[in-house]
């Protein structure tokens, strides 16, 4: 990934072997959904408006940095994972990182509003990586275990301690949340 500074927010440009991309195709980057402007040989580039940059890690972001890619579902094709809508809700802290067997746990430091949502064996989502919340063990952390092909072939596998990610909080709690409050 590599970023300029275009006319209202950060232009991205992402490398990419993804075949037959096209303009105003939305792909997430680290999670967040953004809209390709520019297909090129290899990659496309994406902007990142002011609101995404308040919202996301973008503005920090070195250029080479490997991000993790995912292109948008369409109807009709299997979904085999967690719902994922590509809209990043905030920012957490990796706070642990723990080998148990051949998974390694990771305490993530979360909101209030991500950790509400949060229930063991949900969804969560890390810098566009669908987990499972693997523990809920006090105050605002999420626990979420990486098994080793996720680490092999996502950026999580570099996760250290006080690292930053984004993360999206399981999109059907959100939906419990919103209809429990309309109920007061």
């Amino acid at each position: 990934m590599k970023g300029k500074n275009g006319s209202g927010g950060l232009v991205l440009e992402i490398q990419a072997p993804f075949r037959n991309v096209k303009r105003g195709e939305s792909v997430a980057i680290n999670g967040a959904c953004l809209t390709v402007e520019t297909v090129k040989r290899g990659g496309f580039t994406v902007r990142a408006v002011d609101t995404t940059l308040d919202r996301t890690l973008f503005g920090e972001y070195a250029a080479g940095r490997k991000v993790n890619l995912e292109r948008a579902v369409r109807a009709g094709e299997p979904l085999g994972g967690h719902l994922v809508q590509g809209h990043v809700d905030g920012v957490a802290t990796v706070e642990y990182v723990r080998q148990r067997g051949d998974a390694v746990l990771v305490g993530l430091l979360v909101s209030a509003e991500v950790r509400e949502v949060c229930i063991p064996k949900g969804s969560i989502t890390v810098d566009g990586v669908s987990l499972t919340v693997d523990d809920l063990p006090g105050g605002a952390v999420v626990q979420v275990s990486l098994i080793p092909f996720t680490r092999e072939h996502t950026t999580l596998g570099a996760l250290e301690p006080g690292a930053r990610v984004h993360v999206e909080g399981d999109v059907i709690g959100k939906y419990v949340r919103q209809l429990c409050r309309s109920e007061r």
